[in-house]
């Protein structure tokens, strides 16, 4: 049984005689608050959002099919039900206070038992999603704990004899998101990995947590990155039944040759930083996603990793973060962002980057994760 005793119910309505009758009516069973104006309603949820509205039609100023239309405007209010007490009982107004929002309609005079019982029903559902809703969201937050720990940047410490500095950020634009980044050493063979899963939301942190897993199981016995990213497409292949895929931009760094070697499954070449010279992409997008074709053939290339180098691998989500003018972010800021800040080291600079792109985005709510990884060879 739902515990109604706590929910707030807010009747709005210009005639006082109307506002006494719901008073007498909810009185025992809510917790009653009172409007005698579309203004004036618009403030009190505002100021405390009730969980039901009983709201009239004809007032003076703005009416109750403003009043509900501008409500649901605002994301707050859009699940709060509201149910029109009103005269007007013509089908037209009916179907205009449904259009504007509205989840139920009732016309004056109302009887007192249906209006309990009409409200007692919305609030019971209105509870049931509220509970359903903060089971998901509470399920969503441990799904988000277990993501953070299969990305959790294992070796914080653990560079220190390679020479290697490195650092990694991610910003899901959900509750869970298909980005991915591994950091992996293997005796004096560092692996450095960005990859971006296709699709969004569960299916895809899911999928995630799958490469993740067998990446850093392949990298342990393999270190050239082409073969790695071989094995890991047929693993892919083999546990794919809904043809979802992975890029990946995928580097071995020799710490003690100062070698950095670099395949890729489709994803953008990182950025190198090189002291005296402008940000670049040396290396090309080649290969073929992960998890779509068996027996896929992937490219290495080695190239020397000298004193001050930092390369600073990152995910579509960057490049393509949009603002509320539609403007990507796209290539060129990147490299302008990472050159006005060339020279902090790898925490510092991925901070710098992302706010750079924040700034950038503004408010606008962003629809692909946004991760960054820099890694630096020390002078």
């Amino acid at each position: 049984m739902i515990d109604l005793s706590k929910s707030r119910v807010l009747i709005v309505d210009d005639t006082k005689a109307n506002v006494d009758a719901l008073i007498h009516v909810l009185q025992q069973d809510y917790k009653l608050s009172v409007a005698l104006s579309g203004e004036a309603a618009l403030r009190a949820a505002d100021k405390s959002p009730p969980d039901m509205i009983l709201l009239d039609v004809m007032m003076p100023g703005i009416d109750g099919f403003e009043v509900c239309q501008r409500l649901r405007e605002k994301p707050a209010f859009r699940d709060i039900p509201v149910m029109f007490l009103t005269g007007l009982n013509d089908v037209a107004n009916k179907a205009r206070g449904f259009e504007v929002g509205g989840n139920d309609y009732l016309t004056k005079p109302f009887e007192a038992l249906e209006v309990r019982a009409r409200v007692k029903a919305h609030l019971t559902a209105k509870a049931y999603a509220d509970s359903v809703k903060e089971k998901i969201a509470s399920e969503m937050r441990i799904a988000r704990d277990i993501q953070a720990g299969i990305l959790h940047c294992e070796i914080a410490g653990d560079l220190a004899d390679t020479g290697l500095n490195v650092s990694a950020r991610l910003e899901s634009a959900r509750e869970v998101g298909g980005d991915l980044y591994v950091i992996l050493r293997s005796s004096d063979k560092v692996l450095a990995a960005v990859g971006d899963v296709s699709g969004k939301g569960v299916a895809a942190a899911i999928f995630m947590a799958v490469a993740t897993t067998l990446l850093r199981s392949i990298a342990r016995q393999i270190h050239a990155p082409d073969r790695i990213l071989s094995q890991l497409n047929n693993e892919l292949v083999n546990q794919n039944p809904h043809g979802m895929f992975v890029t990946l931009a995928c580097a071995v760094i020799d710490s003690t040759r100062n070698t950095i070697s670099y395949a890729s499954a489709g994803h953008p070449s990182p950025i190198l930083l090189r002291p005296g010279n402008s940000p670049a992409f040396p290396f090309e997008a080649t290969g073929t996603m992960a998890g779509i074709l068996p027996d896929s053939e992937y490219t290495a290339i080695q190239a020397d990793l000298l004193p001050g180098d930092c390369y600073v691998f990152y995910s579509d989500g960057v490049t393509e973060a949009f603002n509320a003018e539609g403007q990507i972010f796209g290539e060129r800021r990147l490299l302008d962002a990472a050159a006005q800040n060339q020279g902090l080291n790898p925490e510092q600079l991925v901070a710098a980057i992302q706010q750079a792109v924040s700034t950038f985005a503004g408010d606008h709510p962003q629809s692909d994760d946004i991760t960054l990884l820099a890694i630096h060879r020390n002078n």
